[in-house]
This record gives structure tokens, C-alpha cells and sequence, in this order.
């Protein structure tokens, strides 16, 4: 629009201040609409708090909806950095004795010597298996096998590697057994003597059944490298043998082909770090549940605030929070409240309510612990806890599952509060609609006043002139008569 600040000055009247006056009265229903807009937008973020807050309860409630979390059995060994335990099934609490006297090993073996890396060897295919080294003696010092037998395991199946002119090279070799994913990794080391490149061989499963067999069909330069039978020729050195994890459990022989013992006690791993001896305390993991209900509580006292804060009214500034009188926070909360009044079903014995243990309402809406009779509850009747919260894989019992439902029916595409939060964001486009159009026929209206005020200060200007020259006539008139 033009500038008005100088309309008037033909007319000598203030005719730019009518035209601010008349602009702010054509303006004065698009205060209102902004008013409007700033009302919904305070409503819809309000809704993504009361949404956040949610969140907060349902992933407090999935997580004592998950029968896992009452199940976790957690290991207490007598001596520290032995083994790491835990278990998911209540009938392994308990103490048990353990000694380890072995720890589970991957086979290791090591080439001949190579002065370069980078030296074409030899062409052939390389085939390796897997099996049991049993019988004979072992040299320590050369770290090869005398009198011993090897028994393939038949259930895992060799995969020949093709060494040619491309990697016939130490370094070459190296990289294509590690392509091949044939269960072994292949590093090179210097040991730093004449002839420094070592390359070495590891298996990549533990257990006695993963020792090595390696044929060779080619250059005799390289059978004479890798060609390694622990029941024929030898031309590689063992620097550790594949054996497996040797323990007892309550003086019960185990033996485990990785050091994650599981099942040797029912539903439980035992992770083995050293050999050695001591005794485990299998017992109930108590302090996650107890963490598990207090977050829950925490999660549910938060949403009462949420709501508190939303609704709340400013005496002082005379100011209502965005959410006073909303139907759709108050019938969230009571729907909330009614799922956690609700008792549980269950036999005569079961616990029912969260009363019995240890959780009530406050007359301010929030929740309140007593931690006693939650601790007393939990250590003497863990799965009466559980029922309540969760009763199981494929049930919809429990307050955990039904809290998670319930406000997945409340966000949900057809769920009151996403229909709220659809209705005032459909709201707020009408109004930039109505805005946009209103905006519009104002800017037109003081325009067309502009105009007429320009056309009226025109006018006005040379009726002003004409005026003007005729004094001035009638002045030269009167002076000539005289």
C-alpha cells in the first residue's frame, strides 16, 4: 500500500489520520481472528504436553506388562570376576557351588615364516575343516601333534578357497580366507626375526570340535605353508588348542563348547571369565520390579501435574491455562483412574488391587508408595505381583497391559485425543483461510478510501486555488475602483 503521510496537505486537513483511524477499524475483526489463532495454538500444544505425558505412563506400563521383567533371576557369585550370571526362570533361585576348571578356547595355529608380504608363494586351493584332535601327545615346543587321530565334524561343510595369481602372496592369502567366511581368521604378525611374517590361523567358534584340518591341492610351495593334518603331516605350529569349557555345578560335571554355559542350571547363562571356584546366589531380581512400579507411579503423578498445569487458572494475571473446561483431558483422566480402580480378576488368594501392595489415591488425584508393605509384597509374593501387573504372554490381564491399551485406544487415529488434535489444527486452517480473506477485503477497503481521500485532496487543492486567484481579482477590482 502507499504511503499516507502526506494525504491532506492540498485540503490542509488531517486527512492521513482519518485514513489510520478508518485502516484500524477496518483491522479490528483480524485482531479477534489472531486472539483466536493464539487461543488454538495454545490448545495444540497443550495436547502435545498432555500426549508426551502419555508416552511417560505407557512405556511405565508396557514395562511391567512384560511378564519378563518378573522373571529375571540375577546371579550373585562369592568372588568377583569368575563368572557373570542371570537367568529368566524362578525355579533356578537358589546357591549353588561351581568350580571351573577350564575355560572354552578357539584353536590357534601359526605358518613358517616369510621374509615379505608381498612375495608370490604359491597357486592351489585350500580346503579347511573342523573336528575333534583325540589321542596322541602334543609337543610344546613345535606345538604339533604325534599319535593322534582327527574326526571331522560332518555337520559343517569346507569351503574351498582358490589361491592364484591374484593373492598368491602371503598378504594375498591372508585377505581370502578372511572372504571366504570359511570359520577362520586369518592376521598377520612379525615376530621380528629374518624371516618376521607370521601368518596365523584362528578358528572363530570355541570348542575341542573346532580344530583345524588344512589340504592343500597345489604348489608344493604352499602345502609346504599351510598343509596342516594333526593325524598326518604337520607344517603348521598349535599355539592354543581348541578345547571346551570344563566346570561342575553342585559337583555335576558340565562341559560347554563356549564359555556362555546355558541351562547347566535351569534358564540360566553363566558367562565363565576365569577358572576358578565359588558360590552363586541364584534369587529374584526384586529391585527392577520395585524400580519398575516406582517409575510407573513417577509416570502417572507426572500426567496428574501435566493436567494440573494445563488447567489452572492465573487469579492474578485473570489468565485460564489452555486446557480449563476440556472435555477431552478430563474424560482421559477419568478413564485412566476407572483402569486402575478396576480389581484385577483372580482366584480367592490373588491380589486384585494396587491397594494390597502398597498403592493408593491421594485426594490431590496422585499416587502414593508404601514402600514397606511394596517390599513385603514383592519379596514374599513376587508372582501374585506379576499376576497383577501381567499375567503372561497372550493374556490382556494386569494393569501393565491394560494402561499400555488403554492409551493406544486414547492416541490412536481414532483415539479422543488425536481427534481433538486433528479438530483444532482443522480449526486453525480456517482461520488462516478466514484470515487471508479478511486481511484482504481490509487492505482493499483502506485502499479505495486512500483513493478518494487523494481524489477529495486534489479536489480540494485546486477549488483552494481557484478560490485564491478569485480573491485576488476581486482585490485588484476594488483597488482599481478607488
Amino acid at each position: 500500500m502507499a504511503s499516507i503521510s502526506s494525504i491532506g496537505v492540498g485540503a490542509n486537513l488531517d486527512l492521513g489520520a482519518l485514513l489510520t483511524q478508518l485502516q484500524t477499524a477496518e483491522n479490528q475483526p483480524l485482531v479477534a481472528l489472531k486472539a483466536k489463532q493464539t487461543s488454538y495454538n495454545s490448545k495444540l500444544s497443550a495436547y502435545g504436553t498432555l500426549q508426551s505425558a502419555l508416552t511417560g505412563i505407557q512405556a511405565a506400563a508396557k514395562k511391567l506388562g512384560d511378564p519378563a521383567l518378573f522373571q529375571a533371576i540375577t546371579g550373585t557369585p562369592s568372588v568377583s570376576g569368575i563368572l557373570a550370571a542371570s537367568g529368566t526362570d524362578p525355579r533356578s533361585v537358589g546357591t549353588y557351588a561351581i568350580d571351573i576348571s577350564q575355560l572354552a578356547q578357539a584353536q590357534s595355529v601359526i605358518a613358517k615364516g616369510q621374509a615379505s608380504t608381498t612375495a608370490a608363494i604359491g597357486s592351489g586351493k585350500i580346503t579347511i575343516d573342523f573336528g575333534k584332535v583325540s589321542g596322541g601327545t602334543l609337543d610344546p615346543a613345535t606345538g604339533q601333534y604325534t599319535g593322534a587321530t582327527f574326526d571331522k565334524d560332518a555337520t559343517r561343510i569346507a569351503k574351498p578357497i582358490t589361491i592364484d595369481a591374484t593373492n598368491n602372496t602371503l598378504g594375498g592369502i591372508r585377505d581370502a580366507i578372511n572372504a571366504a567366511n570359511a570359520g577362520v581368521s586369518a592376521t598377520i604378525v612379525n615376530d621380528g626375526s629374518g624371516t618376521p611374517n607370521r601368518l596365523v590361523l584362528t578358528s572363530t567358534q570355541t570348542g575341542e570340535a573346532s580344530a583345524m584340518r588344512i589340504s592343500v591341492d597345489g604348489d608344493a610351495a604352499l602345502q609346504s605353508l599351510l598343509g596342516n593334518d594333526p593325524a598326518g603331516t604337520q607344517n603348521l605350529k598349535q599355539t592354543a588348542a581348541a578345547q571346551n569349557a570344563k566346570l561342575t555345578v553342585n559337583n555335576i560335571a558340565v562341559t560347554s563348547t563356549s564359555n556362555s554355559v546355558t541351562d547347566a542350571i535351569q534358564g540360566t547363562t553363566l558367562t565363565l571369565v576365569q577358572t576358578g571356584k565359588l558360590s552363586l546366589v541364584m534369587k529374584a531380581n526384586t529391585t527392577s520390579v520395585k524400580t519398575a512400579i516406582t517409575d510407573f507411579v513417577k509416570a502417572y503423578n507426572a500426567l496428574q501435574s501435566t493436567a494440573k498445569s494445563l488447567t489452572a487458572f492465573d487469579t492474578d494475571a485473570k489468565a485460564a491455562a489452555p486446557l480449563v473446561g476440556d472435555s477431552t483431558l478430563r474424560n482421559l483422566q477419568t478413564r485412566i483412574r476407572q483402569a486402575l480402580v478396576a480389581p484385577q480378576v483372580g482366584g480367592p488368594n490373588d491380589l486384585k488391587v494396587l491397594t494390597s501392595i502398597g498403592i493408593s489415591f491421594q485426594k490431590d488425584g496422585t499416587l502414593a508408595i508404601d514402600n514397606d508393605k511394596l517390599d513385603k509384597a514383592i519379596d514374599t509374593n513376587l508372582e501374585g505381583v506379576a499376576k497383577l501387573f501381567s499375567s503372561g504372554t497372550g493374556s490382556t490381564a494386569g494393569y501393565g497391559k491394560q494402561l499400555t491399551a488403554l492409551v493406544d485406544d486414547l492416541t490412536g487415529t481414532k483415539g479422543a485425543l488425536k481427534v481433538a488434535t486433528d479438530g483444532v489444527t482443522s480449526s486453525l486452517k480456517q482461520l488462516d483461510t478466514q484470515y487471508t480473506a479478511m486481511k484482504e477485503r481490509a487492505d482493499a477497503t483502506v485502499e479505495r478510501y486512500r483513493k478518494q481521500f487523494v481524489q477529495l485532496d486534489v479536489a480540494m487543492n485546486k477549488m483552494n486555488g481557484t478560490l485564491k486567484y478569485l480573491a485576488q481579482q476581486f482585490d485588484a477590482m476594488n483597488a482599481n475602483k478607488g
